[in-house]
């Protein structure tokens, strides 16, 4: 077992892993952040997303003591310190970006990224930036609707 320590949505944790821990599994069965989903276990699928140091990550291709001392924000670290959406989770919801919702917390997850590394992208840059992420109910198009809102683009109703 190995100890380990990080900051998880602003908020320091600790525990023991065992070597072969992934980080989806420390946070979902050790810190019981259920809001990171297991979709494929390949890093296909991109449920798992979450931001390590500031950087979009598939939780399910990274041990939990390889980002030992790392910053770590999840979906339940997404919401206004006031515990309102964040501007991101407002626009998926006004532009029914979602449907059952599972692939959600990651497609919110790399949206943040996308939008933080390019605060107004065109519709092919959101695409694009998107498309390690997979959703097999909306169509995509309301999500990329959502990440254009949620960039101040005005999008033109349909």
């Amino acid at each position: 077992m190995t100890k380990l320590s990080m900051t998880v949505n602003g908020k320091a944790v600790s525990g023991e892993v065992e070597g072969r821990t992934l980080l989806v599994q420390f946070l979902r069965e050790t810190l019981h952040l259920t809001g990171t989903h297991v979709g494929c276990d390949t890093s296909q699928c991109g449920a798992c997303t979450v931001h390590v140091n500031g950087k979009s990550v598939k939780s399910c291709t990274v041990f939990a003591a390889d980002v030992a001392g790392a910053e770590v924000t999840t979906i339940e670290g997404m919401a206004n310190a006031d515990g309102s959406l964040s501007v991101i989770q407002q626009a998926f919801q006004d532009c029914h970006g979602l449907q059952c919702g599972f692939c959600t917390p990651g497609m919110v997850m790399a949206s943040a990224a996308l939008l933080a590394d390019n605060p107004h992208p065109t519709e092919a840059e959101v695409r694009h930036g998107l498309e390690g992420n997979i959703c097999r109910c909306t169509g995509y198009h309301n999500i990329v609707k959502a990440v254009l809102t949620a960039s101040g683009q005005t999008v033109a109703a349909e």
